[in-house]
């Protein structure tokens, strides 16, 4: 066998839900979703490098202060980057070891799906010096098969049914998100407690993106944000709106908020005024792809 000693840096995009409504509880206890994903250009940098030179898997992160005081992240076996790396190792049998760095940009407990966006990534270094591929991607988590691709997608199911659409990228973006952290089971044990919820609806999202793009900002909504009620949530919404954002919404099961905006001056503005008031908050586009600035590297 050849000695090799290899790496691949790539950054990886966040994600919002433009539309997310919870349609039943199914008999596993999951629920059933129907969403439109769309990746935004907010990136976690990635890093993976294999040889035959070392055995066993390592994750090392460069997290923000900002991100490790509100959740913070562990580099270890229970990252999702690692899991995917173990899951890749034991289907395909190759023997080599394998180092994962990741420096964060992504907020995490946000609705941005940086943890599932950093394990795309890592199988598609892999896949990029291995030529091989897991099989099974969804069972890391329901949101990374479509990181593997990214781009606007009508996503059903518990997440695992994805249907590209047209592609809604170049928008002007606020994304924004206050000290308060949701989490997942709680929020989706808020939404089963909801009588009489008002359920947005992400086929007409999905529709609109093909028929009629400049008018589907409209019908951005989330039934978490009616479910979790957080007040920086209505704070962020309140102050995007006032900036010139032509509509807001929570994504995720939260509590991230994104703002879409006319033009950059707006949006620079809504930004500004956001950290001023002690938010993070970042002006970005949708994006066409999860993955950017692909790097390749040979090491002795």
């Amino acid at each position: 066998m050849i000695p090799f000693h290899k790496s691949v840096t790539v950054k990886a995009a966040a994600k919002i839900n433009l539309v997310l409504d919870v349609t039943g509880k199914l008999p596993d206890g999951y629920h059933a979703i129907e969403s439109v994903f769309q990746t935004v250009g907010i990136y976690d940098k990635v890093t993976v490098e294999i040889s035959d030179k070392f055995r066993g898997i390592s994750v090392s992160c460069d997290v923000p202060q900002e991100f490790s005081d509100a959740d913070p992240i562990p580099c270890d076996e229970r990252n999702i980057a690692y899991k995917a790396a173990a899951a890749f190792l034991a289907e395909t049998g190759l023997d080599m070891g394998c180092r994962i760095h990741i420096r964060k940009n992504i907020p995490s407990q946000a609705g941005l799906g940086g943890g599932s966006a950093d394990a795309a990534a890592v199988l598609f270094c892999l896949r990029k010096m291995t030529g091989r591929s897991l099989s099974r991607p969804e069972k890391l988590g329901a949101d990374v098969p479509f990181f593997l691709t990214g781009g606007t997608a009508y996503i059903e199911g518990i997440g695992e049914k994805i249907t590209k659409i047209a592609d809604y990228d170049r928008q002007i973006l606020v994304i924004a998100k206050g000290r308060e952290g949701v989490s997942t089971g709680a929020a989706y044990g808020a939404v089963d407690a909801l009588e009489n919820p008002v359920h947005p609806d992400a086929g007409a999202m999905a529709e609109a993106i093909s028929s009629a793009p400049e008018d589907a900002y409209k019908l951005v909504g989330n039934i978490f944000e009616e479910a979790v009620r957080l007040p920086e949530v209505a704070e962020i919404k309140a102050e995007m709106l006032k900036q010139g954002a032509g509509s807001a919404a929570m994504t995720g099961s939260g509590s991230a908020v994104f703002g879409i905006f006319r033009n950059e001056l707006q949006a620079r503005s809504c930004e500004e005024a956001l950290v001023s008031r002690g938010f993070y908050a970042k002006m970005c586009m949708t994006v066409a792809e999860s993955f950017k600035d692909v790097r390749f590297s040979n090491l002795v």
